[in-house]
């Protein structure tokens, strides 16, 4: 029920951290992985990685904000392994100018940040759907997954782009989960999982003192989650397997938090 070996998947943002773990974790399933990112020395290092594994795995150097390269790509993929089982999209992420200080407000916001922000995440979503979605629609089968976060579920301070990106994801989430399921196959799923806090490069100064300590954003953060710790980023890799296997054949348009309790607790 659980398995997903022999399965084709395509990771973009599989040169990063996020990207990479549930990459890896695809491969030690028995799954069949193409890499996208937008630099090569990442693409290489990822497919140099998970071949050493024995898995199979191939690169490419694809921009998730350039629809015309994407449908290039996905047609490479489909020429050499014959089809696209799973889509995970990882890419994305934040920008300091569209993360507010303590001392900041929203007017002091860089709107060419936040327009970053949210073309990344929101469009660097909706793309790669497009593009290998519509593979899945003439197959009349395939599992996506997109990145939620959080910051869709209450408001979070201090990041207003990174907040509005990826609420808009939640919906398009579910509107494409509606869309594939109608038009085309009830056995094509499209989901997302909300993963909760975890420490990464993109957030580790606003977590963790330079001396090693809890910033008090951390310590609210950890007040509010009933698991009392920071996730590892390893614990996504199982509802990234679950929404993409036979075992979650009736699932579809869900957002899934992976986050210690976060997102159900209201703090008394």
């Amino acid at each position: 029920m659980f398995k997903i070996e022999d399965k084709v998947a395509v990771v973009t943002g599989g040169g990063g951290v996020l990207g990479g773990s549930i990459a890896n974790s695809l491969i030690e399933a028995g799954v069949k992985v193409a890499i996208l990112d937008i630099r090569e020395e990442n693409v290489n290092k990822r497919v140099a990685e998970l071949t050493q594994k024995g898995g199979a795995a191939i690169g490419f150097v694809s921009s998730v904000l350039d629809i015309d390269d994407l449908k290039r790509t996905s047609q490479k993929i489909l020429a050499h392994w014959g089809r696209v089982d799973i889509l995970v999209n990882a890419a994305g992420g934040n920008l300091p100018g569209a993360t507010l200080t303590e001392e900041q407000t929203i007017f002091d916001m860089k709107i060419e940040d936040f327009n970053k922000v949210n073309d990344l995440n929101m469009n660097g979503t909706v793309y790669p759907c497009l593009a290998f979605g519509e593979i899945m629609a003439q197959q009349g089968e395939g599992s996506i997954i997109t990145i939620s976060s959080m910051a869709t579920y209450s408001a979070i301070t201090r990041v207003p782009g990174y907040s509005t990106a990826k609420t808009a994801i939640n919906i398009f989430t579910q509107w494409m989960a509606m869309e594939m399921a109608t038009k085309f196959s009830e056995k094509i799923r499209v989901n997302a999982i909300a993963p909760g806090f975890f420490i990464g490069d993109q957030n580790r100064k606003v977590l963790i003192n330079e001396d090693g300590s809890y910033t008090e954003r951390s310590k609210k953060v950890l007040a509010r989650t009933p698991m009392k710790r920071f996730g590892d980023i390893k614990e996504l890799n199982g509802a990234v397997q679950f929404l993409c296997s036979d075992a979650a054949t009736f699932i579809t348009g869900v957002i899934l938090p992976v986050d210690g309790g976060f997102s159900s607790y209201s703090g008394i």
